[in-house]
């Protein structure tokens, strides 16, 4: 089949590469020259595991190719993924700016049927408004469809390549066979292509996030509660996991969560929710939690270092808001620098992908170490804040001799708690005892 997909951030590339990867012609269109021009000579522009190497696979194939041309983007695929950007507005709302000025375009270069797939996070009713964008100049038939991403940063490809499921909004049969051949590759071990309305098809997104958002958010609230009665947070974490009815994923306490997609989808959800006369008590309460849960650990430096952080060294070990991603969008990391420059504190940083990005926000205000314990060399504390494997099981001793005092803040509760005590560490973390020397 021939595909065209508009725009190449995390979810439009890693649409147009795995569905080159199924055999399929995709073309990807991008404003951005330069970023065009790169992906042209297989230089993939985000971090994301395994996309390489079947972007490049699909490039020598003459499978997947990049244009800037819009006009020859919808020539080509006979169905159109529109993937473009629905940040937060002012109010909480998703801008639906792009999505809706390239459907303007749409309407006017058409000219035979194609089927128009929202693969943006849109809210409820956007593909009625993207419909009548379009049908105000096209001149042929054409249909849209809802066709939701659930994709994990970090676990795009394998995700995509693998779906749990493949949800598909559209009131068009013809539409709606279109979309199950071209999912069909992806679904031969039995999971299923759900079929349903446009309408529902955007709320699933929505609330799906929505979701696992609260159930974050949730166990950060036990956590912060078992800090003041002393109980422990991974021993009731496994006493509420292996409840079927719970299960194990999504509760595991920490700064709260970030990224492009659960904070602007819950406020988005919000929103739209009030737009309606609608209050969201749950929504309003997450968000709540999950705005301080992000500086939670700076009290607890605060109170460490008796009131005063000026001039103090502090180490951050990670700056994405997860591991196997560059993305820092809402990271947690990025409110605790914030309030560590606030007081007058030094900062110098690692992560093993993010920096580059860290940099363009702060310049020279902070500092960047070029490995995880050049980071800690004369620090008075290290924040852990981001949990890539190669924390996990760091050299204690050569930690211990790098900072001026064995002090951990850890954001991600890495380390078990005795072996903290053995190693002779301060060592502070989320909904536990404080291990102290």
């Amino acid at each position: 089949m021939k595909i065209t997909v508009i725009g190449t951030g995390y979810v439009g590339l890693v649409t147009g590469t795995c569905l080159a990867e199924t055999g399929n012609d995709v073309i990807c269109v991008d404003i951005d020259q330069e970023k065009v021009r790169k992906m042209k000579d297989g230089i993939v522009p985000i971090y994301e595991p395994h996309l390489d190497v079947i972007f490049e696979r699909n490039i020598k194939a003459g499978r997947l190719n990049f244009t800037t041309s819009l006009d020859k983007g919808l020539d080509f695929g006979e169905i159109v993924f529109l993937a473009l950007p629905t940040p937060e507005d002012e109010d909480g709302s998703a801008d639906l700016s792009y999505v809706l000025g390239v459907a303007d375009e749409i309407g006017k270069k058409i000219s035979e049927y194609k089927v128009i797939v929202d693969k943006s996070t849109v809210p409820v009713g956007t593909a009625e408004k993207v419909y009548q964008t379009i049908s105000k100049n096209a001149t042929c038939e054409f249909d849209v469809v809802s066709n939701p991403e659930f994709l994990r940063e970090g676990f795009a490809v394998d995700d995509f390549l693998k779906p749990e499921r493949i949800v598909v909004g559209s009131s068009s049969e013809r539409a709606t066979q279109l979309m199950k051949k071209l999912y069909g590759p992806f679904v031969r071990s039995g999971n299923p292509i759900i079929i349903m309305d446009e309408k529902s098809a955007e709320l699933t997104k929505y609330a799906a996030n929505a979701f696992l958002a609260t159930k974050i958010t949730f166990m950060n609230e036990i956590a912060n509660y078992c800090e003041k009665v002393g109980a422990n947070v991974d021993m009731v974490r496994a006493g509420m996991g292996t409840d079927s009815r719970i299960g194990s994923r999504f509760l595991f306490p920490g700064i709260g969560y970030g990224g492009s997609c659960f904070p602007k989808d819950v406020k988005a959800l919000q929103k739209a929710g009030k737009d309606k006369a609608y209050n969201f008590k749950i929504l309003d309460a997450v968000i709540d939690v999950n705005s301080t849960q992000k500086t939670l650990l700076i009290p607890k430096m605060e109170a460490y270092f008796k009131g005063d952080l000026k001039g103090k060294k502090i180490a951050v070990w990670g700056l994405a808001f997860k591991p196997e991603t560059d993305d820092i969008r809402e990271a947690p990391s990025l409110y605790m620098i914030d309030a560590l420059l606030e007081k007058r504190a030094k900062v110098i940083a690692f992560d093993p992908e993010a920096m580059n990005n860290v940099e363009e926000k702060y310049g020279n205000k902070i500092q960047f170490a070029d490995s995880m314990y050049s980071a800690t060399e004369n620090a008075d504390a290290l924040i852990i804040s981001t949990e890539w494997s190669i924390f996990r099981t760091p050299n204690f001793t050569k930690l211990r001799e790098n900072l001026k005092q064995a002090v951990i803040f850890d954001g991600r509760n890495l380390y078990d708690l005795d072996e903290m005590k053995n190693e002779g560490f301060h060592y502070v973390s989320v909904g536990r005892k404080v291990i102290t020397q």
